[in-house]
């Protein structure tokens, strides 16, 4: 199974971008899709988290601002991030809680990271 993060890049305060994560392997189900972030010196932290059926949480910090989305079609999560602020600078990973098609349990896995920078 792969994670495959895509998407980051430089843009400036109030800009926007969008940050795509497909999932590609043997997979029978995907539950829980979500994206966390991390900045120098910071803990990772969750962003937003989806699943299966749609149901959506955001952190406080990015609420109003950042859209979570799943294609279960493609496997495929996405953050529409806009207005962005400098403290939303960071490396953005994407995390699925999946279950493999030779698994019996659901699993977690973690896509490359994408770095976010915002400049003021």
């Amino acid at each position: 199974v792969q994670l495959q993060a895509s998407g980051g890049g430089l843009v400036q305060a109030g800009g926007s971008l969008t940050l795509s994560c497909a999932t590609s392997g043997s997979i029978r189900s995907i539950d829980f899709m979500a994206w966390y972030r991390q900045a120098p010196g910071n803990q990772r932290e969750a962003v937003a988290t989806i699943l299966s059926g749609g149901t959506t949480n955001y952190a406080e910090p990015v609420k109003g601002r950042f859209t979570i989305s799943r294609d279960n079609a493609k496997n495929t999560v996405y953050l529409q991030m806009n207005s962005l602020k400098p403290e939303d600078t960071a490396v953005y990973y994407c995390n699925a809680r999946l279950l493999q098609s030779d698994d019996m349990y659901y699993n977690f896995y973690w896509g490359q990271g994408t770095q976010v920078t915002v400049s003021s």
